[in-house]
C-alpha cells in the first residue's frame, strides 16, 4: 500500500470533517457504509460497517435440507450465481461421497466459466463508468444478456438461478443452448477486444488506475485475499489450478498474474480471465463430443428428483420427490469443506453434518467479506476520487459481503 502523510486532529494545519460514504450511495455499489476523517480531499482515517443487507443465511441454512439451501446461494453474489449453486452441490457430493460423470462436469465448467464472464463484464465495465467512461460497460451488457438467455434455456432463470442438482443438472441441455452458446463464442471476443481497446492503453484511464490503491502480494495474504485481487498482486493462486474440481485437471488454461496489485492491475487481470473463461468453455465444448449425449447427472436415485412428468402421475416418484425435498434420507454423519475459484476469490462452503436433515452448522467463505476488510486501512492517505475506484475494483457485492 502506498506511504502518505499521516494527518490527526493535532495537525493545526488541518481542518477535519466527517463523510459517510454509503450505505445508499451511487459510488458504493451496495449497500455498506464507510465512515471518512477527510482532510480536504484526502482520507485520514476511516471505520468500514456492513450488515445493512444481513439475512442470516447461514442460519437459515441450519433449518433447510440440502435442496433447499440452494436459493440462499444464488443470494450471495448474485453476478454470478451459477457458480455459487455448483460449488454448493459439488460440496454436498463429497458429503455423500457422489462421483459425478465427466459429461456433468464439463456442463459444469460451460456454466461455472459463462458465470466468471458475466462478474467481469460488470465489475471491469463499472470500472470504466467510474472512471468517467459509460461507452463500454453500455457495450459489454449486451454479451450478459447473451449468458443469461443461455442460463434461460438450461433452467428457465437469469439472475437468481438455482441452476443443477445434487449429482448433476435437472434435465439436458438443449440444442438452443448449444445454438445460443457457440453465437456467444463467435461474437463476444471481437467486443471484448474492442473494451480492451478502449482501456487498455487509454491515457485517462491508465492515470486514474496505475499506481491507485498498490498492494503488495504479503499484504495480500496477510488479509487472505484470493482470487482475482491477489493475483493482480503477483500471486499465481487459483482453486480451479491448485485443488482441481469439476474435472478442471482435464483443461488447459492459464492463470493471469499482475505485478504490484494497483487497480489497473486488478482490470488487466479480470480482462485476462475473460480470454481464459472463453478457451475453457471452447475445450469443454470438444470434449463434450467425446461423451455420451444423453448423461446429465449421476446415478443417485436417493438424492437426485425424479422427473416432474414422473411425480405428477406416478405415486412412488412422488414419494421420492417428497423424502428428497425435506430431507428424509440418510447422510454421513461428518464435516466437509469444499471450495470453488468464485468470481471474486475462493467461495468455499464448511459443512458440518450430523445426519438430520438439515445442516449442522453450515459456514460459507464469502471472498467480497474477506477481501473488504482491507478497504479502510488501504484508504488511509488516498484521495476521495481514488478511494471510490479503489472500492470498484474490488468488486465487492453486498448480498456475499453480509451474507
Amino acid at each position: 500500500m502506498q506511504n502518505h502523510p499521516v494527518f490527526t486532529d493535532n495537525d493545526p494545519q488541518s481542518e477535519l470533517s466527517t463523510l459517510n460514504l454509503g450505505p445508499t450511495h451511487p459510488a458504493t455499489h451496495g449497500v455498506f457504509q464507510n465512515v471518512l476523517q477527510l482532510d480536504g480531499e484526502r482520507i485520514v482515517s476511516g471505520v468500514s460497517t456492513i450488515g445493512y443487507i444481513h439475512r442470516a443465511f447461514e442460519k437459515i441454512a441450519e433449518h433447510r435440507p440440502f435442496y433447499q439451501i440452494t436459493p440462499l446461494t444464488d443470494r450471495l453474489n448474485y453476478c454470478s450465481s451459477p457458480i455459487n449453486n455448483m460449488g454448493w452441490h459439488m460440496t454436498v457430493e463429497k458429503l455423500l461421497g457422489i462421483e459425478t460423470p465427466k459429461r456433468v462436469d464439463y456442463l459444469r465448467v460451460i456454466v461455472m466459466e459463462l458465470a466468471r464472464i458475466a462478474d467481469h463484464i460488470v465489475c471491469n465495465g463499472v470500472l470504466g463508468v467510474d472512471t468517467g467512461a459509460f461507452t463500454g460497460f453500455l457495450y459489454m451488457m449486451e454479451y450478459r444478456e447473451a449468458i443469461y438467455e443461455i442460463y434461460e434455456e438450461v433452467c428457465g432463470s437469469r439472475l437468481t438461478t438455482n441452476i443443477g442438482r445434487i449429482g448433476g443438472f435437472e434435465r439436458n441441455f438443449n440444442t438452443i443452448a448449444f445454438s445460443k452458446l457457440r453465437k456467444f463464442l463467435k461474437d463476444f471476443p471481437v467486443t471484448l477486444k474492442e473494451f480492451e481497446s478502449l482501456f487498455n492503453r487509454n491515457r485517462i484511464f491508465i492515470d486514474r488506475t496505475r499506481d491507485v490503491a498498490a498492494v503488495t502480494a504479503e499484504e495480500a495474504l496477510s488479509y487472505s485475499w484470493s482470487g482475482p485481487l491477489l493475483r493482480a498482486a503477483g500471486v499465481d493462486y487459483d482453486v480451479r489450478a491448485m485443488e482441481p474440481y469439476s474435472s478442471y485437471d482435464d483443461f488447459e488454461f492459464e492463470v493471469p498474474v499482475g505485478t504490484n496489485g494497483d487497480v489497473y492491475n486488478r482490470f488487466l487481470v479480470r480482462n485476462e480471465e475473460m480470454w481464459q473463461s472463453l478457451r475453457l468453455i471452447e475445450q469443454a465444448l470438444v470434449k463434450l463430443e467425446k461423451e455420451p449425449s444423453d448423461i446429465f447427472h449421476a446415478d443417485v436415485p436417493d438424492f437426485y428428483l425424479p422427473p416432474k412428468e414422473d411425480v405428477y402421475n406416478n405415486m412412488e416418484a412422488l414419494i421420492y420427490h417428497f423424502k428428497i425435498v425435506m430431507g428424509e434420507v440418510p447422510t454421513p454423519t461428518t464435516e466437509v469443506y469444499h471450495a470453488v475459484e468464485g468470481a471474486n476469490g475462493e467461495l468455499g462452503f464448511y459443512l458440518v453434518n450430523d445426519g438430520g436433515r438439515s445442516p449442522y452448522r453450515l459456514h460459507f467463505r464469502r471472498p467480497s467479506f474477506i477481501n473488504y476488510q482491507m478497504y479502510a486501512p488501504m484508504s488511509r492517505g488516498m484521495l476521495l476520487s481514488d478511494a471510490i475506484i479503489n472500492m470498484s475494483s474490488l468488486n465487492v457485492i453486498a448480498g456475499e459481503l453480509d451474507a
